[in-house]
């Protein structure tokens, strides 16, 4: 699904873009992958996971999500620069068609923006496009609390947790988090 620019203002002053990946993404989106994952533990890769990822690849992928009638990826551009992504996705199978997930991640030069909160807006405008969705869902890791009550200020609720989910390089395990926003219909 393509979804047109929607441009608005950081919290800063500097003008974001919020749109579908093109095409000439792809390296600023490799470059967002590696450095955000590097940025903190709450995010699902290490570093050097992201050497399996190409432009080719990414590409690919934008043009698979771009003409999906049941996803939709948005790219967050601040000043022409990539600053994280966002995706909805509408499970496809008759029994479980009344649910969308959502993922969201943002480097840390952009936290604290507004950027985050207005992908969500987006996201959940999405997904309460598609008729037979009902509810939305995501996860989240133990300790990320940042995440955490963002997901609580747009209407997410702790549904569930998956024990011992996330194993850290140093042997730490985290719980995972399962929240749901039920849409009014």
């Amino acid at each position: 699904m393509v979804i047109e620019e929607i441009n608005f203002e950081c919290k800063d002053g500097r003008r974001a873009v919020l749109r579908s990946p093109r095409d000439e993404d792809a390296e600023g989106i490799l470059h967002y992958l590696y450095v955000s994952a590097g940025e903190t533990d709450f995010i699902l890769r290490y570093p050097e996971e992201c050497s399996k990822y190409t432009v080719e690849g990414e590409k690919k992928l934008f043009a698979q999500k771009n003409e999906s009638p049941n996803e939709a990826m948005l790219v967050c551009l601040v000043d022409g620069k990539v600053a994280g992504n966002c995706a909805v996705s509408v499970y496809t199978n008759q029994k479980q068609r009344h649910r969308a997930s959502v993922a969201i991640a943002l480097m840390r030069e952009y936290w604290n923006q507004g950027i985050g909160t207005r992908m969500f807006q987006e996201m959940i405008r999405i997904a309460e496009g598609f008729e037979d969705v009902i509810q939305i869902e995501l996860e989240f890791v133990e300790g990320n609390t940042r995440a955490q009550h963002l997901y609580e200020k747009m209407g997410f609720r702790i549904a569930g947790v998956h024990p011992n989910a996330i194993r850290r390089k140093d042997g730490t395990l985290l719980n995972e988090y399962l929240m749901i926003k039920e849409l009014k219909r």
